[in-house]
């Protein structure tokens, strides 16, 4: 689990996703790439749970949780280096933010995905998740969940 301390960790990450997936976040590449040390361990701050994912001395990974309320985690930032695609490293990150929501006291966690990322969506319905009948957070995304196991 990342703290404030790692912020160059997070933000290299967080920099090279923006870059290389722009259709998937909110959050745009511009809106970060000059963003001062404080708005990035902010960041970590304001988020309780961040983790990256480490190959070979490479970081080709992230995700985040938060918690939205009693019962729930959100699901955020996730994104895997294209080159890690497909190794089990998105399940990697996925199961690491459902421990984190468990321990947390959560019974569900919740995300939301663009529908034209299918490539997310498998990936999100291998580990449990479903479409919920609640919108996304924008008009092209959908909501879906995953009960967790107590």
């Amino acid at each position: 689990m990342l703290t404030p301390d790692d912020w160059e960790v997070w933000r290299r990450v967080r920099l090279e996703a923006l870059a290389g997936a722009p259709e998937a976040f909110a959050s745009t590449l511009s809106q970060w790439q000059s963003a001062p040390e404080d708005r990035w361990r902010q960041r970590l701050s304001a988020v309780p749970f961040n983790v990256v994912a480490v190959v070979d001395g490479m970081t080709v990974g992230q995700a985040s949780g938060t918690e939205l309320d009693a019962g729930r985690v959100e699901l955020i930032s996730v994104w895997v280096a294209p080159g890690a695609r497909g190794t089990g490293v998105g399940d990697a990150l996925i199961a690491a933010v459902k421990d984190y929501a468990g321990e947390a006291g959560a019974n569900v966690v919740r995300l939301s995905v663009r529908r034209r990322n299918e490539p997310a969506i498998r990936l999100y319905e291998r580990s449990g998740f479903v479409a919920s009948d609640e919108p996304g957070d924008a008009p092209d995304e959908i909501r879906m969940d995953c009960p967790l196991r107590r």
